[in-house]
């Protein structure tokens, strides 16, 4: 790797980033049911996250592309810890919405760290390991995360928001004392407008870029709505506290670290051919939730969970890498700033669709995931298993 320094720094402020996040995921629903909050609303408030993120995802990594990915990423991560203090002071709903909607405007961090890998890797094995362990380093925090909010929920609802407001911050200084700019081809950077619609459509249909970014739209969808399915189930079914929901999350990111630190790697040592491994992952994922939707009681449930964790790792790593192997150097920035997007408008059809099901059948969500799912695997037979020629954004 180029820039092992670079590596680092991003699982350090994707560990942070991902304590931060899983900290305040499974306390969402509980916080937000003071102001009367249910399953429809709560789709409506993370719909909100996700439309701001949409609009706004596409613009920093142009941004990044121009500019340089190091004040992008640190503006962004400031915006996240000053969202969650606005969360953590809440007294209405408005207040809610106005702290998710900062967050999704200023939550363009991911696009931009994946943009950093692309700068400091070569393309292939390489590349596709890294993308792993940024995972795996976000599976870490959400290993954590859950478990700090579970427990510090004991407190107060709101103290497990100042706390990820913290931690970050804390991701700016380090970022700030410790990374350096990896973007080296920022005048070359396309002088496209910074939303580009013509650009996101131009995406769909070139080659390989535009396959992968339908299956990972679909494949968030799936993603998005399964969580709302998620809260509701352990909340309005299972009854549980805080606590054990905590720990629910902290058992899928135990799981998520194992096969994207170490599983993943393994995996390409021996299995080459990328279109083969997203595709038997998007099979089995399609399965699994099919079977989450058949479940009625915690134990099933938590084994069919951790099992979805296995099969659904491979997902982001093996797309990104495709996603970046099919894109020119300067544009790398604009490219995951689009996947970003397509993925936010994703997490604005996933909950709106899960919020209605839910009010009527939450089991009935989970089948909607598996659905969603199954269409990103009959998308993905348009894969071929070399990339296509780099598209020019």
């Amino acid at each position: 790797m180029k820039n092992s320094k670079a590596l680092i720094f991003l699982s350090v402020v994707m560990l942070v980033n991902s304590i931060s996040y899983g900290t305040i995921i499974p306390l969402l629903y509980p916080f937000a049911e003071r102001f009367g909050v249910g399953p429809l609303q709560l789709s409506w408030l993370i719909t909100s996250f996700s439309l701001a993120q949409f609009l706004a995802t596409p613009i920093i990594g142009r941004l990044s592309d121009r500019y340089g990915r190091k004040p992008l990423l640190l503006i962004s991560l400031l915006g996240s810890s000053l969202s969650l203090v606005l969360f953590a002071m809440s007294e209405n709903i408005t207040m809610l919405f106005l702290s998710r909607i900062l967050d999704g405007v200023t939550g363009g961090n991911y696009s931009v760290a994946q943009a950093v890998i692309a700068d400091s890797t070569q393309e292939g094995k390489e590349r596709t390991k890294a993308y792993g362990i940024l995972g795996a380093s976000f599976g870490v925090g959400f290993l954590l995360g859950p478990a700090i909010g579970g427990f510090m929920s004991k407190i107060s609802l709101s103290a497990p928001f100042w706390f990820a407001a913290g931690l970050a911050l804390l991701g700016v200084l380090l970022g700030l004392a410790f990374l350096t700019e990896t973007n080296t081809n920022q005048g070359k950077a396309s002088r496209e407008p910074l939303f580009n619609f013509k650009a996101m459509i131009k995406t769909l249909s070139a080659p390989v870029i535009g396959t992968v970014l339908l299956v990972s739209f679909l494949a968030t969808i799936a993603q998005n709505s399964w969580v709302i399915g998620f809260q509701s189930f352990t909340v309005d079914e299972l009854k549980l506290d805080t606590t054990t929901i905590g720990l629910i999350f902290s058992l899928i990111g135990l799981t998520s670290i194992i096969v994207q630190g170490v599983g993943i790697r393994v995996l390409l040592d021996k299995v080459s051919n990328k279109k083969l491994i997203l595709q038997v992952s998007l099979l089995l994922c399609t399965i699994v939730m099919g079977l989450l939707g058949l479940t009625h009681s915690l134990i099933p449930f938590l084994i069919v969970i951790v099992f979805y964790s296995i099969v659904s790792a491979p997902l982001l790593a093996v797309t990104s890498s495709l996603l970046s192997e099919g894109t020119r150097a300067e544009d790398q920035g604009g490219i995951m700033g689009i996947n970003q997007s397509y993925s936010s408008l994703g997490q604005i059809i996933g909950p709106l669709l899960a919020g209605v099901i839910a009010e009527r059948s939450i089991n009935a969500v989970f089948l909607l995931s598996g659905l969603m799912i199954g269409l990103a695997l009959l998308a993905s037979q348009k894969l071929g298993e070399k990339a296509a020629k780099p598209v020019n954004l």
